[in-house]
């Protein structure tokens, strides 16, 4: 049978396990393939035969007559941070002068307890744990590069002191602490010796030992098969991976006999029981119970629900920018317009604000002032007309750019309205904004040097006023000039309790908020056809507004 191919992928593989790592099984089989005698002894072949018989390779029996076949060949499964002794720490720890630490004692009892019994199992195959001197040594001398001649930084000889694997060590409770949490002017040393990373882990080695036949135990002769770190997170990382369908990992040893070894290594922990299964679900079960029972105790019984009926209208707006205008040094008054019907707001609730002063930059051909301004308000609308032809009403956005110079002279950049929309969601609105305009070189004069512009002492003429019962609304005799526009972000929530329920109660809401989205679409393209219509026609809609009002009853005058 061919041998499958070699595996040389020997980086790092990472898992993540929520079972205890006690429970971890690894299974290594070590074989010797060649040795310095099967490269040496090239037996001749036959006439006519091209093949070479594999029992030509078996290695030849001692003087003795003991073919040490059990030296070529060996299976061991390690569980994790299990102690096997090799050869080497056998005959150090038989020797009670060598042993120094706790430690060492405690090793040299357990060798002298598998001496009185069968003997250790293991020849070549060993480990070293955590508590081992060759951990420290190996997580101390190891590299960060693969260049050969590599000159660790400074992070890196603090990292290699730092004990990271002792996960039992526990900080006192109700301690006070040491030094400070925030350090405001932290020093470049601060900062270098701070820059460490610090997570527990704890390190095992398996390895072996592939010295020549009859010289077992020395040092020169010991290759690391497989290194596993857990840490406190149940991150188990190997390297290098595990076999599975892989080939085998080789190793070829240097020296005046050079050897050639394959390895592998296959995870055989045992899989739970179904009942070890059902009942585990059930503790997580309990446990997300008990979390969920929790976070219901830090949100509290006392949720503010709606009325019914009711629909609570959240906006989580942001004034993006603004671009376009004359001067520089601008800032936005904005506030929201309620309509005087079935619209309520909280009374700590604030409809308006002023963003700040902001300065502009060049963007193409435009200057754009960018405020990034939030805001956020909330209301609520009670439908209480039931007839079909009604149509509700929307909070309308108003908003005035105002310009302010070196000398506190401020100038009213332009006017501008847009009705909220009325589908959840996020919306970016750009409303477009114009100021009024005084004919005269002398009025142009005075905003340059002086500052101060006509202005509207109701904002709400922008649009439609509030206050406003007539049928017919004339501007006539304002004139105006249109200037850049304003950049809204406007995330919209609503609240409903007709959102939950399939009564007939919700289908009165929901034909609600259709006719608000069809009256939002009806009254944009109402205005689109509007513009059209006043820049074909600018002389005709002038002599049919002569014979009306010239006033509008509102009040609304411009000074």
């Amino acid at each position: 049978m061919a041998e499958a191919a070699w595996s040389t992928d020997t980086g790092e593989a990472v898992y993540r396990s929520r079972d205890p790592v006690r429970n971890l099984r690894l299974r290594v089989h070590l074989q010797r393939i060649t040795s310095s005698n099967y490269l040496h002894y090239q037996p001749a072949a036959q006439p006519g035969k091209d093949l070479i018989d594999l029992a030509t390779f078996r290695p030849p029996p001692t003087a003795s007559g003991h073919r040490p076949d059990e030296d070529e060949e060996e299976e061991a499964v390690i569980g994790w941070q299990e102690k096997l002794f090799s050869q080497f720490e056998v005959d150090l720890y038989q020797n009670e002068a060598a042993c120094q630490s706790p430690l060492d004692h405690q090793y040299r009892q357990e060798i002298l307890k598998l001496e009185d019994s069968d003997g250790r199992k293991n020849r070549r195959i060993f480990t070293y744990t955590d508590s081992d001197r060759f951990t420290n040594l190996e997580e101390h001398c190891q590299k960060m590069t693969t260049a050969a001649s590599e000159m660790p930084s400074f992070l890196v000889e603090r990292m290699a002191n730092v004990r990271r694997r002792r996960q039992d060590r526990r900080g006192m409770e109700g301690g006070i602490l040491k030094s400070r949490i925030v350090i405001w002017e932290p020093s470049e040393e601060f900062v270098r010796n701070n820059h460490v990373i610090n997570t527990p882990l704890q390190t095992m080695y398996i390895m072996a030992d592939l010295g020549p036949y009859g010289k077992l135990g020395y040092k020169k002769y010991e290759h690391v098969l497989c290194t596993l770190k857990v840490d406190s997170n149940g991150v188990i990382t190997v390297k290098p991976d595990f076999t599975g369908l892989k080939g085998p990992y080789r190793i070829e040893t240097e020296g005046e006999k050079p050897e050639l070894w394959k390895y592998t290594i296959d995870n055989v922990s045992s899989l739970a029981q179904p009942e070890e299964e059902e009942r585990e679900q059930r503790v997580f079960k309990d446990l997300y119970g008990r979390h969920k029972e929790y976070l219901s105790s830090l949100v509290g019984t006392d949720f503010e629900t709606t009325v019914p009926g009711a629909l609570r209208l959240f906006v989580n707006g942001e004034v993006v920018s603004a671009q376009g205008y004359e001067y520089d040094n601008l800032y936005v008054h904005f506030f929201v317009e309620l309509p005087t019907t079935n619209w309520s707001s909280p009374a700590f609730q604030q409809l308006s604000g002023i963003t700040q002063t902001c300065a502009t930059k060049s963007l193409g051909m435009d200057k754009v002032a960018y405020f990034s301004y939030p805001f956020t308000f909330e209301a609520s609308f009670l439908h209480e007309d039931e007839s079909a032809g009604a149509l509700p009403e929307w909070p309308v956005l108003y908003c005035e750019v105002r310009s302010l110079d070196f000398w506190q002279r401020y100038r009213v950049e332009g006017y501008g309205a847009v009705v909220l929309p009325a589908t959840p969601g996020a919306h970016t609105l750009r409303v477009s904004t114009w100021r009024p305009l005084e004919l005269g070189t002398v009025a142009e004069l005075r905003r340059f040097f002086i500052g101060g512009s006509l202005e509207l002492e109701d904002l709400s003429y922008v649009r439609i006023p509030g206050t406003f019962k007539g049928e017919r609304l004339s501007r006539f005799g304002l004139r105006t000039e249109t200037t850049g526009s304003v950049t809204f972000c406007l995330h919209c929530l609503q609240q409903s309790r007709a959102f939950m329920e399939s009564s007939s109660l919700r289908k009165r809401m929901r034909s609600v908020l259709d006719r608000l989205e069809g009256f939002s679409q009806q009254s944009s393209i109402h205005n689109v056809l509007e513009a059209f219509r006043r820049a074909r026609h600018p002389m005709q809609e002038a002599r049919e507004s002569l014979p009306q009002d010239l006033v509008s009853p509102s009040g609304a005058m411009v000074r």
